[in-house]
């Protein structure tokens, strides 16, 4: 089975900063969860343990262009 898993770190309303999760099967709609953070550098870092984490369950690492 094909899955997806992607993060998004984005600031918040409050002067604080989002980490915005998706996974699920590709071609189907991914659940979507949001964790926030007092500054850009936790929410950082906490997106790069998950990715870590998944990278050992076998996902691989894409990073989006600006």
């Amino acid at each position: 089975m094909h899955r997806f898993y992607q993060m998004f770190v984005t600031p918040g309303l409050f002067n604080d900063w989002s980490l915005i999760k998706e996974w699920g099967g590709v071609g189907s709609p991914g659940t979507v969860r949001k964790e926030w953070f007092e500054t850009q550098e936790e929410a950082i870092v906490a997106g790069n343990k998950i990715c870590t984490a998944k990278c050992k369950k076998g996902y691989r690492a894409l990073r989006a262009e600006n």
